[in-house]
């Protein structure tokens, strides 16, 4: 779900809210009650939820790069070539 900006026309207050896209834009300002809350113009925020996603993703240190840096010319730990691959089997 996005996350939207909010700004009070009437007392300036600014405020986000988690919505969904098809939900109606907020009007009242919870600071001063008034209904002159207007959506801003930003980039909307979102949460990445649920399984799915690339094995890079959010991923810090040694953990960055599972399968191996190519531009590095390092690989996988659990990673042989075709041929020591064969002999050891």
């Amino acid at each position: 779900m996005p996350i939207y900006e909010y700004q009070c026309n009437a007392c300036g207050h600014e405020m986000e809210a988690l919505q969904r896209m098809s939900d109606d834009p907020l009007k009242d300002c919870p600071a001063c009650d008034k209904a002159e809350l207007q959506k801003k113009i930003s980039a909307a925020g979102f949460r990445l939820k649920g399984g799915g996603w690339y094995e890079t993703d959010f991923k810090t240190g040694s953990k960055k790069n599972l399968a191996g840096d190519a531009a590095n010319g390092t690989k996988a730990k659990n990673c042989q070539p075709a041929k020591a691959a064969a002999k050891t089997a």
